[in-house]
């Protein structure tokens, strides 16, 4: 067996290896990118969680004339850190609550760094075995932390716009093979045309994808939500009892204001009856599943058909990452295949990982989802999720008992939807809101966004980062407050 020289090694034998394939100036070249990664790392408690600049004046930072001729590697890299610094977010800080992002924990930025090194096109399992057998083993691990059937099988994928894609691509060609068309070889033209249904509340990636495929995101038929935006069974039976052709049905776990997920059981019952394909996009609401102490809010997840997630929301792996799963993979393989006469052949029982996603050139995304899996194991994953889910309910507690301020949503999850002067005129109310963000950003203790919820402009807390502690919660708090003070 071939054993990894060790880091002495390396430094030792480096100026006696032959340039351009390695030499002592490329190892000194990524020391510096490293020192400049740690270094990066430990201050972003320190620094503001807002970028110091604008993209206006980024841009300027940034401008340059083509260069006629090259220059050495290791000042690029350093040129590269100077022009980058005032333009970087505090996004694997503590107190970053702007999206339902995770925090890239360390121990996936380092496999994600020996990926990078590695430099393994996972396209086919023959060339890169390692990464074809990690990524097996870890998309296993997955559906037995989701608790999803072990038999589905799970594309590594960029995140969930494309996991939705690759998804509704299998829904969309088996049920329309279910009519008699292959959809895969003759495509759209002349096809029975396809209803899909899909709560009034979704996100705006799943419209993406269904505009990708051709299916239109206007053309859906939208079924009316209650104030968390959880899909109306009532208005769901009525709705699909409608349709006559090809049922797609996409239902939510995890809505990206409230957390809230849509009964699962009884969409997932009638949808079967009518025989849809039901899918669920679960960008972060899937990974409650893993943990007991919120798995309830998930529940009946395990009926759908296909689902989306995200390894760089709460698995905290770094970007890009997130996973198809289809209940059947046949479907799946037939939506994804990419077939070539240089392609090498998969035998009986194999697993190719580009039969599951629709690139062929691709990063190995496997090794980094198996390293946060393997550090974190079964218990780390559920108690952060739930460590995450109390520190959401003692942000909105906090915040609540607040004159002026109101929390629009029953935080079960991560999500909290706040709404400053909610007893004023809906205009006022917009005005405060969006003023508490602006001076909550300058302020930079720590990020909050904006988003329209239900008619009102709201300010929206994701708690999903792996360092975020209750000390993290409260100073938010206390930021957000005294933004609120200072504006109304």
């Amino acid at each position: 067996m071939n054993e990894p020289p060790i880091a002495s090694d390396i430094h030792r034998n480096s100026a006696t290896l032959p340039d351009p394939i390695w030499n002592a100036g490329h190892e000194a070249m990524l020391n510096m990118a490293a020192a400049h990664a740690l270094a990066f790392r430990r201050s972003v408690d320190k620094r503001k969680q807002w970028p110091e600049k604008s993209f206006a004046e980024m841009r300027d930072v940034f401008a340059r004339d083509l260069p006629a001729k090259g220059c050495d590697g290791a000042a690029v890299i350093d040129e590269l850190v100077r022009l980058s610094a005032d333009g970087l977010s505090a996004m694997t800080g503590p107190r970053f609550f702007g999206w339902v992002i995770g925090a890239s924990h360390p121990v996936g930025v380092a496999a994600d760094w020996l990926t990078s090194a590695w430099g393994q096109n996972t396209g086919s399992h023959t060339a890169t075995p390692s990464a074809a057998a990690c990524e097996e083993v870890a998309a296993g691990w997955l559906l037995d932390l989701l608790q999803l059937p072990s038999k589905c099988s799970v594309g590594f994928v960029t995140g969930a716009t494309i996991a939705n894609f690759t998804c509704l691509a299998a829904a969309r060609g088996e049920v329309l093979r279910r009519t008699g068309w292959d959809v895969e070889a003759q495509g759209l033209f002349g096809a029975p045309p396809v209803d899909v249904l899909i709560g009034d509340d979704a996100h705006t990636s799943v419209f993406s994808a269904l505009q990708f495929l051709g299916l239109g995101n206007n053309r859906v038929i939208r079924i009316a939500t209650d104030y968390m935006g959880r899909m109306q069974v009532a208005a769901f039976k009525f709705a699909i009892a409608g349709c006559s052709g090809p049922i797609i049905a996409i239902a939510q776990a995890g809505q990206i204001n409230t957390g809230a997920c849509d009964p699962m059981s009884e969409i997932a019952d009638i949808a079967h009856r009518h025989d849809a394909w039901l899918h669920i996009d679960g960008a972060f609401g899937l990974w409650a599943r893993a943990c007991p102490e919120v798995a309830s809010l998930a529940a009946g997840c395990e009926l759908a058909d296909s689902w989306a997630t995200d390894g760089h929301k709460w698995l905290q792996t770094p970007y890009d990452c997130g996973y198809a799963i289809v209940r059947d993979a046949e479907a799946h393989r037939r939506a994804m295949t990419i077939t070539a006469s240089y392609l090498p052949a998969v035998a009986e029982g194999e697993r190719n990982p580009s039969y599951f996603v629709p690139e062929l050139s691709r990063r190995a995304r496997g090794f980094a989802t198996w390293a946060m899996i393997r550090a974190l194991g079964r218990e780390g994953i559920a108690e952060m999720v739930g460590r995450h889910c109390r520190i959401a309910r003692r942000m909105a507690n906090a915040l609540a008992a607040e004159p002026g301020i109101a929390v629009m949503n029953e935080v079960a999850l991560n999500q909290v939807a706040v709404r400053f002067g909610a007893d004023l005129p809906l205009e006022r109310g917009d005005e405060l809101t969006a003023a508490v963000i602006d001076r909550l950003q300058a302020d930079g203790t720590c990020l909050a966004g904006g988003a329209k919820w239900k008619g009102c402009w709201i300010m929206r807390l994701s708690v999903i980062s792996w360092p975020t502690t209750e000390a993290d919660a409260d100073r938010s708090v206390e930021a957000i407050i005294q933004a609120w003070r200072a504006v109304r």
